[in-house]
């Protein structure tokens, strides 16, 4: 077991260290949505989370709040204009939110943030996905995340 996770963590920070800008904000959203679906595992039928999964509930909204605030910090305001001022708004809402979410365990709270990210994700994906069939076909052009 213990190798497959080494493998699998050599396989993963390979995967990091070779992406281009693009993929990295893909992996980015990716995280934030996989740290989120796991905090929204923790609610109960009731929408409550119990006692004791308290603390895990906690720590996956919170590594999904530093990946939002990676996301911020990887924006250029400078040259990526209206569209990383609207990112950054939305991230410093997401923040909020999730900060809200942790505190009085809202479920609603975190299922909101959670489908947005879902949605960006996509997009981005999409943009990717665009950006690779442009490069391939000799057309000029390319992924801009500058915002």
């Amino acid at each position: 077991m213990g190798y497959m996770n080494n493998a699998y963590a050599a396989y993963q920070n390979t995967n990091i260290k070779t992406a281009s800008q693009g993929k990295l904000i893909v992996l980015l959203y990716e995280g934030a949505v996989k740290n989120l679906s796991a905090a929204q595992s923790y609610f109960t039928a009731e929408g409550k989370v119990e006692a004791k999964n308290i603390e895990k509930f906690g720590n996956y909204v919170m590594k999904a709040q530093d990946i939002i605030s990676e996301l911020q910090a990887s924006l250029d305001m400078e040259k990526g204009g209206q569209i990383s001022t609207n990112l950054m708004s939305l991230y410093i809402y997401f923040n909020q939110e999730l900060m809200s979410a942790n505190i009085s365990k809202d479920r609603k709270k975190l299922d909101f943030v959670l489908n947005m990210l879902q949605e960006l994700s996509g997009a981005w994906n999409e943009a990717l996905l665009k950006s690779s069939d442009t490069a391939g076909s000799g057309i000029a052009g390319g992924l801009n995340i500058q915002g």
